[in-house]
């Protein structure tokens, strides 16, 4: 038997005023999946993310969380959710342990020290766990909502933009945590404006566009589909190129030039081309396709 998705979305549609944040999306998440969404600033992830958290009702359609329904089973929806938002929103009053027993309370989980205690060490907090929460940095105040959002055990764990304001090495401790998250079955959705995250992290990945998936499929074929290939050459002096080989490129910089290519048989005729119009080499470079050229591509479409 085919077991539910992890999250399932049916033509949710929502407006603010003349604003459409959400213009009839559709999708799918399985179980297990560690997934990326994607979009500039405006695209309607946010959104999108609070209506599947209960905290913006939609104009329209479906959403479910293991097969809860968001609105008709909210409780038994919220269980199996874990949220980290983008905003810092904490309370001040509270040390990180408090926060995190309190945090358990409201999920009607008692004696949750162990998890919370294997949760700060993960996260690198064990430190501060008696600190108060507004004498943390913004990077240790961003971990302690990860240890939230991951104090009742959710199956399902939304981050919204987890590592803004994290230093590279305690950004590698989290995903680190989180990838084991993941290889124990827990389905992870992130949002991120580091698209090399996204690209190394998520199986799959959605685009979304003025409130619209624009874009769904596995990471390797977004990347095969959407993303040229590129010989970087860097020539040892100046070169009027012919108009055909001018043609291939995509960018110059001085005695820098950028061809783009589909296939790598392809490069032996443009090496040569540039010989034959006297061009020298005194570097070159084969650069391969990255999720950032995937993604400027989809967005830049009509």
């Amino acid at each position: 038997m085919k077991s539910v998705p992890a999250i399932r979305v049916s033509g949710v549609t929502k407006r603010f005023g003349s604003l459409q944040a959400l213009g009839g999306v559709d999708l799918e998440i399985q179980q297990g999946e560690f997934f990326g969404l994607l979009g500039h600033n405006g695209a309607g992830k946010t959104t999108l993310i609070s209506s599947l958290a209960g905290l913006s009702r939609p104009d329209g359609g479906t959403l479910e969380i293991m097969g809860h329904d968001v609105q008709r089973d909210y409780r038994a929806a919220r269980l199996a959710l874990g949220v980290v938002p983008q905003e810092l929103v904490f309370d001040p009053f509270f040390s990180v342990r408090e926060m995190l027993r309190i945090q358990s309370g409201y999920f009607g989980i008692r004696n949750n020290d162990d998890w919370i205690d294997e949760l700060l060490h993960h996260l690198d907090l064990t430190a501060k766990a008696e600190a108060n929460m507004r004498m943390l940095s913004g990077g240790m105040k961003r971990r302690a909502l990860v240890a939230q959002a991951l104090v009742h055990r959710p199956p399902v764990i939304v981050l919204d933009e987890p590592t803004a304001g994290v230093d590279v090495g305690l950004r590698q401790g989290l995903w680190q945590f989180i990838r084991k998250l993941n290889q124990e079955g827990h389905t992870i959705v992130l949002t991120t404006h580091y698209l090399e995250e996204a690209e190394t992290l998520c199986g799959r990945i959605a685009m979304l566009k003025a409130g619209k998936v624009v874009a769904l499929d596995s990471t390797a074929n977004l990347l095969q589909r959407f993303a040229r290939r590129v010989l970087e050459v860097t020539l040892a002096a100046p070169l009027s190129l012919p108009p055909a080989l001018a043609a291939r490129v995509l960018k110059q910089d001085g005695l820098h030039f950028t061809f783009g290519f589909e296939a790598y048989d392809e490069v032996a005729g443009l090496l040569a081309a540039l010989a034959a119009a006297g061009g020298h080499i005194h570097d070159m470079n084969l650069g391969k396709p990255d999720l950032e050229q995937v993604f400027m591509g989809v967005m830049n479409q009509n």
